[in-house]
């Protein structure tokens, strides 16, 4: 048993260093991100399943479903993907899920916390409340002003209604509607 779990430790690892991803390629969404707006941005991968194992607890990682190694590595790839467009993003706003604040941690080294972009998956939280929450921080957000929010598929779904996939990023205007649209490409 312990082999087993070493061996797929290993080739997990070994997967995630040799899969290397293209954040975004060709999408327009350096363009359209320079233009300024919100860069909203699906959470990285994560190990297998669906929602919260139960009995989840903010700010408690061991209790929820975390990244995976190529879901770090994804979000390094956000990371340098930014650094190479020169965006300069005026706040990283991250969900509090240990999900997407990872995937901040990782790809900007900094974010503060907003529970607007928390899940409300399954019933968690205020949907209606969180997304007139967004919105009226998109309203008042300064022209050419871009911001970083990192979440989950059922806020961005909520605000675009667009699925987006795992790492997947949207520009959306003041309005919320979608500008541009891009994805991990291996």
């Amino acid at each position: 048993m312990q082999r087993r779990s070493l061996l797929t430790a290993t080739l997990t690892s070994a997967v995630a260093t040799a899969w290397a991803p293209t954040l975004w390629a060709g999408s327009g969404l350096a363009a359209q991100a320079r233009r300024g707006g919100v860069l909203l941005i699906r959470h990285a991968s994560t190990e297998p399943g669906v929602g919260d194992p139960p009995g989840f607890r903010l700010g408690q990682c061991s209790t929820q479903r975390n990244l995976s190694d190529v879901g770090r590595a994804e979000a390094r790839a956000m990371g340098q993907w930014f650094r190479r467009q020169g965006l300069q993003a005026q706040a990283v706003r991250s969900s509090q899920w240990c999900r997407c604040q990872d995937t901040a941690r990782i790809a900007f080294s900094r974010f503060e916390d907003w529970p607007a972009l928390n899940s409300t998956f399954a019933d968690q939280g205020d949907a209606p409340g969180q997304l007139r929450a967004l919105r009226e921080r998109l309203q008042t957000l300064p022209p050419g002003v871009l911001e970083v929010w990192i979440t989950h598929q059922v806020i961005m779904t909520g605000l675009t209604g667009v699925w987006p996939a795992t790492a997947e990023g949207f520009v959306v205007d003041r309005r919320g509607d979608l500008l541009a649209r891009g994805m991990m490409a291996a």
